[in-house]
């Protein structure tokens, strides 16, 4: 009785883990979307300002990914600790 305890609370833990990574994907597509959108948007209204919009659209990507990669990571060490 004490093994199914043991693995019944495992289950549950992990999967919440995979719900916590599935909302950090999500929430890092939307953030990636608006920061690409909002990117574009800006380079209609000013054509003249391409270059450091794209560099800085890139910087924001790469940190909202990180952050997304920790979150995921978060959730695996959650089901294997």
């Amino acid at each position: 009785m004490e093994l199914l305890s043991i693995l019944l609370e495992m289950t549950a833990a992990a999967g919440w883990a995979g719900v916590g990574a599935g909302l950090a994907a999500i929430g890092a597509g939307i953030g990636v979307g608006r920061i690409g959108g909002s990117a574009l948007e800006s380079m209609a209204r000013q054509p003249e300002a391409l270059g450091d919009l794209r560099a800085n659209m890139i910087v924001a990507a790469a940190l909202v990914e990180g952050v997304a990669l920790f979150a995921v990571i978060v959730c695996l060490l959650v089901v294997l600790g």
